[in-house]
Formats: structure tokens, C-alpha cells, sequence
């Protein structure tokens, strides 16, 4: 285990975060320039591809990081019977549930009813599908629908705040299941479809293109939201959320479904509109 790794089991998480979210936010000219120029310098953000490629037109550094796309930078598989990458980033793992299991990395592994936060929901996805995709601090980070659904449910799921880097990934059992996260019920025309969005440390939030600011909500009980009714259907491809710093998320589809892409596997990088899989 890295002593990043090791450190972050005492790091005050939610402290961490409040304090980077405060950064994140202000509007002081010296803050969000610097926090701009470091992150560009250092991960290689492409401002070529942003709708606004300007660094120092966002007031914010927020702004910048939740930065929209120029039109046509990403595309959708123009097989209509394909489900698209939701992200860009990099598979972390992807495959089958295995009798409700979730593989993480070697030696470690979660269930879908801790992901999920409930047994009943996780239920049709025993034997099911499921990608993990990690966004690197350079990607672009918002994510978007893989199918065209229609919003059931959302469950805000407390928990820690670990970062979701290999290291943390390959050494902390259950992260996925441990960490903060917004679970997104959707209901298809295959049938369920769960985009997970998986906090991490230094998130300071995640926002959704129905509800808005969905986390920080810290708190130490789940909280569920009832859509059903309200007519919310966000088609493929289409915008559903925003992170606010890297991290990651996990979308888990209903047996029979669908077939992943041959190429995929672990670690492969992706964008967002590729072919994820393909329904039967």
C-alpha cells in the first residue's frame, strides 16, 4: 500500500474536501489562475477541444473545470443499438456481476448491494453488467447518458471520501462501495440502467442537469429522491451530471442485455460517445 494510500485512512476527508471546494469557487483572480495554470500544466488539459478555450475568461475555477465542449470535439457511435462511453477517461474494470460481486482490482471486490446501497435494488443486477470508468484531472467532466432513460430514483449514499487513483483503487478494499456517491435509477426500453456517480477526495460536489447540487450534502443517512412521474428522460448521449474533480463512474446494466465492446479492458483510455456496448 502507497503512504498516500495509507495517510488517506486518517485524513479528515470531508475537511480536505470543504476546503477545496472553497477554492474551487472563489472568484479571487489570483486563486482561480493558479489553480488553472497548475492543473493545465501538469495533467495536459487540452482548452483546444472547451467551447471556451480561454483560461482566463472563467471567473472561477470551477468553471473552468466543469468546462463545456465545443460542438462536434465528441461524437456518438452511430450504431443506434450502441450504448456509448458515458465519460472520458480510462476503464478501471469492466464485465460481468458475478453472483452480485463487482470486481475492483485483483484481490478486491465489492457487492452491487453496497454499491447500490440497497439489496432489493441491486437484485436484477446479480448477474449483470457493469464498466468503471475513471476520470483523470485532464478529462472532460461531465457525464452523460449511455441510453436514453427515463429518471426512477436517485439515492445519495454517505461515506468516505478516498481517492480513486490505481493506488487507492488497488489497495482499499470496497472503495467504490466505501466512498461517497449519487446512484441514478433509470428506467429504459431494455429495462433498469444505474449510473453511479462515485465521490473521491478533493470532490467538492456533484451536480445533476435535473436537481443541481446533489453533493456536498454531507450527512450520515441515506437519502432517496422519487422521480417517478415527473417525466424526466435524458436521451443517449445526452448531458446527466457533472463532476467537479476527478473521479469516478460505474454503470451497471441488467443481464442479457447487452455485449461490451470486444476491444475494452482494463485500462484502456475512452471518450466520451464511443461504443460501450451493444444491445442483444
Amino acid at each position: 500500500m502507497s503512504l498516500m494510500t495509507t495517510l488517506s485512512y486518517a485524513l479528515p476527508h470531508r475537511l480536505l474536501s470543504s476546503m477545496a471546494r472553497r477554492l474551487a469557487y472563489s472568484s479571487n483572480p489570483r486563486i482561480s489562475r493558479w489553480l488553472i495554470d497548475t492543473v493545465t500544466a501538469r495533467f495536459g488539459v487540452n482548452l483546444a477541444e472547451a467551447a471556451n478555450p480561454d483560461p482566463r475568461s472563467y471567473a472561477t475555477f470551477n468553471q473552468f473545470f466543469t468546462r463545456a465542449l465545443k460542438p462536434g470535439a465528441r461524437v456518438a457511435d452511430p450504431d443506434p443499438r450502441t450504448l456509448v462511453m458515458p465519460a472520458d477517461g480510462r476503464i478501471s474494470q469492466l464485465g460481468a456481476i458475478e453472483d452480485g460481486r463487482i470486481f475492483q482490482a485483483k484481490g478486491q471486490s465489492f457487492t452491487a448491494a453496497e454499491l447500490l446501497g440497497d439489496a432489493a435494488d441491486a437484485e436484477v443486477f446479480r448477474h449483470g453488467l457493469y464498466a468503471t470508468v475513471y476520470l483523470s484531472p485532464k478529462d472532460y467532466h461531465r457525464v452523460h447518458m449511455p441510453w436514453t432513460g427515463t429518471l426512477r430514483e436517485t439515492v445519495h449514499v454517505p461515506g468516505r471520501l478516498f481517492s480513486v487513483g490505481p493506488a487507492a483503487v488497488n489497495t482499499v478494499p470496497g472503495l467504490f462501495a466505501r466512498n461517497e456517491r449519487l446512484v441514478c435509477h433509470f428506467d429504459t426500453d431494455f429495462g433498469p440502467m444505474v449510473s453511479v456517480m462515485v465521490g473521491a477526495l478533493l470532490v467538492s460536489g456533484v451536480e445533476t442537469v435535473w436537481g443541481g447540487e446533489e453533493i456536498p450534502r454531507y450527512g450520515d443517512t441515506i437519502t432517496r429522491k422519487d422521480y417517478r412521474g415527473k417525466g424526466i428522460t435524458l436521451a443517449r448521449f445526452a448531458e446527466m451530471a457533472r463532476f467537479n474533480y476527478g473521479s469516478t463512474v460505474i454503470v451497471l446494466l441488467p443481464p442479457g442485455v447487452a455485449d461490451f465492446a470486444p476491444h475494452l479492458d482494463a485500462e484502456h483510455a475512452v471518450q466520451l460517445g464511443q461504443a460501450l456496448a451493444t444491445l442483444r
